[in-house]
């Protein structure tokens, strides 16, 4: 019974392509799976806007949407209609055809990861050798639909928007990739399928998840700071400050293409958030042994789930760095961090089983951490923070 559920989605979708030709079956599979990642993730993306404009809301004492639907649950329904009516506007002077593709390339990109994410045991579009590589060749391409939606508004705010974008996105996606070498190290495969499965073994009941360990802690850290600036997230969202651009690169942007730039700014999330989900957290596998009775797809799932309500919590309770700021800490501290680790993940793979590669890897790592935190407060004139409230 539990592996019919587990496997349930696989089941179905042969069950149907069964009725098929026997040519046909292949794309016709592909052609299922596709739709139930187009109808999954948009999904997640409505329930995702309820969550954190809720969250917020509670954060900052405020009560959020309560009037649509039962306790606010329809407001993405009535968002969608709304952004639907809503005229579309193009400035006179911009190139349509640019700003009319630039938020179509963007959602095509961000759908395209999750081909090689697997989402639960043999739930995996494509199991490619070089899963990792192409992951990240094909997120590279959300960069030039940012800087054609800049560049073809003619807009200042745009394009200043769009350059502050792909600086940030470039700066951080350095260390997003090398932050992964690690993993790649220790596997010795850049198969996502494969990562999973490598995680996926128990010793007392505990699994072997790369987090657990001081290269992938590091590792997970650094990832998770590089992955939330790669998909503007606070405090890293300086393209879409509006305070000072607007809206950022998609200020001459209206209805329903402003909805698909939102809608792939959160689906880039549930991305990477997979992503990391599958490098760090063991993918589709429980987080003991005995619950490997529940399906596998739940697990991940619900890892990815957790991913985000951090990353809601964070914008909650974080401020939005400066420029300047932004691109120090990550050529000055989260770069030289990540290569780093790659050396402690060298170590820790040739120096065998015990806890001495522990205690040599833990120390490593934390006096780097801190020789380099207090050498650049030092050199800035940082000291702790002291916060004031008006009266």
């Amino acid at each position: 019974m539990a592996n019919t559920l587990d496997q349930i989605f696989v089941l179905l979708k042969h069950w149907i392509v069964a009725y098929f030709p026997l040519a046909l079956q292949p794309v016709v599979g592909i052609l299922l799976s596709v739709v139930a990642i187009i109808a999954t993730f948009p999904a997640l993306f409505a329930l995702t806007t309820v969550i954190e404009r809720k969250g917020l809301g509670r954060m900052q004492n405020r009560i959020g949407p309560n009037r649509t639907g039962p306790f606010g649950i329809l407001q993405p329904v009535a968002d969608g209609i709304k952004s639907l009516t809503k005229e579309d506007i193009v400035p006179r002077s911009a190139d349509a055809v640019v700003h009319f593709v630039a938020p179509l390339v963007l959602v095509v990109v961000v759908f395209m990861g999750f081909a090689v994410l697997p989402m639960g045991r043999n739930m995996q579009l494509v199991d490619m050798d070089a899963g990792l590589l192409y992951f990240f060749a094909i997120g590279a391409s959300a960069e030039l639909s940012i800087f054609m939606a800049g560049w073809s508004s003619r807009n200042k705010y745009s394009l200043l928007g769009a350059m502050r974008a792909v600086a940030q996105m470039i700066s951080y996606e350095v260390p997003l990739l090398m932050s992964t070498v690690a993993i790649v190290m220790i596997t010795g495969s850049l198969s996502l399928v494969k990562i999973v499965e490598a995680q996926n073994q128990y010793t007392w009941g505990l699994p072997h998840w790369y987090i657990f360990t001081p290269w992938g802690f590091a590792a997970f850290i650094m990832f998770c700071i590089a992955a939330m600036a790669e998909t503007n997230r606070s405090p890293f969202d300086l393209p879409e400050g509006e305070s000072e651009l607007v809206a950022g690169y998609f200020t001459e942007y209206s209805g329903f293409k402003f909805a698909l730039f939102f809608l792939g700014e959160y689906v880039g999330m549930f991305s990477i958030s997979g992503l990391g989900t599958t490098l760090f957290l063991g993918g589709w596998s429980a987080p003991l042994a005995v619950l490997n009775f529940m399906p596998s797809w739940i697990w991940f799932f619900s890892k990815v789930m957790l991913s985000i309500v951090v990353m809601i919590w964070i914008r909650g309770t974080l401020p939005r760095l400066r420029q300047d700021q932004l691109m120090n800490f990550a050529w000055k501290f989260v770069l030289p961090m990540t290569l780093l680790n790659l050396f402690v993940a060298g170590l820790w793979r040739f120096m065998g089983e015990g806890i001495l590669r522990w205690l040599v890897c833990s120390a490593i790592l934390l006096g780097v951490y801190v020789i380099v935190g207090r050498t650049e407060m030092r050199r800035r004139k940082i000291g702790p923070r002291s916060y004031r409230y008006a009266e």
